[in-house]
């Protein structure tokens, strides 16, 4: 039998999708988090340094794959980002600054009472407020996450641009009702932090959908798990292929760990100004193939959920 791994926290199936015309008008679900000013602190005094450093992805749990249709399509959106170039890399720290050091960070959170890491992205909202991530990082085994927090250039422990705390974090319908892989895309909106919202303090990269398949793409995140330690920032690039086993994912040569979970993967990446615009998100990979990650097709669904998310 054919298994997958995700990189993160796991132990989801992958179930029968539903039909396009279902996908196309669902909404995604959204759970409130820290919504007053003293759950806010309360989540952000949670996060100390030493518990950030001690926080680790869970293991790797095999997957039993199910039926699998197609993701739904809608039209081509793009938020702007900037202008592409391809250095192929199959993993390695990234010390070219950019814009990307400030809008990726480490995700924390408590699951099953343990404490929990993945990655994250701030992108363009209406709300200057949203992160975009995996769907297991917000929600997994029937519950949301609790003591969900953003930090944005996470640096061994410091926060350089702050502890960002969820007041709501969302999922596609899909990865709510059975946590199908191929709608592994969670998002979050988080509280102001000393009167200013996320996008103005670290910036945002640009978000696109329904972009055309096999395109060249940089896969970032903070992998903790072997050979990493979840201190820094690890990118992979390269051309693109769509997954020929068991979902209707993108896959690239990659070999981030767990804890990469969530972290944005670019179209149109400028390795100079560390811009580009995000088109998917680390999610699982196959336990025979290890030097490949696979993340989600970024279509109807992922425009809905950011949708969404943009206006929360």
């Amino acid at each position: 039998m054919r298994k997958l791994v995700v990189l993160a926290i796991t132990g989801f199936t992958v179930a029968a999708l539903s039909t396009p015309a279902a996908q196309a008008k669902s909404v995604a679900t959204t759970h409130f988090a820290a919504t007053t000013t003293e759950a806010a602190r309360t989540v952000t005094a949670f996060w100390t340094p030493e518990r950030m450093r001690s926080a680790k992805p869970l293991d790797l749990l095999d997957v039993a794959p199910g039926a699998i249709k197609d993701v739904a399509r809608g039209l081509p959106t793009v938020v702007p980002g900037a202008a592409i170039q391809s250095f192929p890399n199959g993993g390695a720290a990234w010390t070219s600054g950019g814009a990307v050091v400030k809008t990726a960070g480490r995700v924390f959170f408590t699951y099953q009472n343990r404490t929990a890491s993945c990655s994250g992205d701030a992108v363009t909202s209406a709300n200057k407020s949203t992160v975009m991530t995996a769907g297991h990082c917000v929600k997994l085994g029937g519950a949301f996450h609790t003591n969900w927090a953003f930090v944005p250039g996470y640096d061994n422990g410091s926060t350089p641009y702050g502890t960002w705390t969820a007041k709501s974090t969302h999922a596609t319908p899909q990865w709510v009702a059975s946590e199908d892989i191929n709608y592994d895309i969670g998002a979050a909106v988080v509280n102001q932090l000393n009167g200013q919202n996320l996008t103005d303090v670290v910036g945002a990269q640009g978000i696109a959908f329904n972009q055309a398949r096999g395109q060249n793409m940089y896969a970032f995140g903070y992998p903790a798990a072997a050979p990493y330690d979840g201190t820094k920032l690890i990118y992979c690039s390269g051309k693109v292929f769509n997954d020929f086993l068991l979902s209707q994912g993108i896959g690239m040569t990659c070999d981030q760990t767990g804890g990469a979970s969530g972290g944005p993967w670019f179209l149109s990446f400028d390795e100079g100004a560390g811009t580009g615009i995000q088109n998917s998100v680390n999610s699982f990979k196959y336990n025979f193939f290890p030097n490949w990650m696979f993340g989600p097709y970024f279509g109807a669904d992922a425009q809905n959920l950011y949708n969404t998310a943009q206006a929360g």
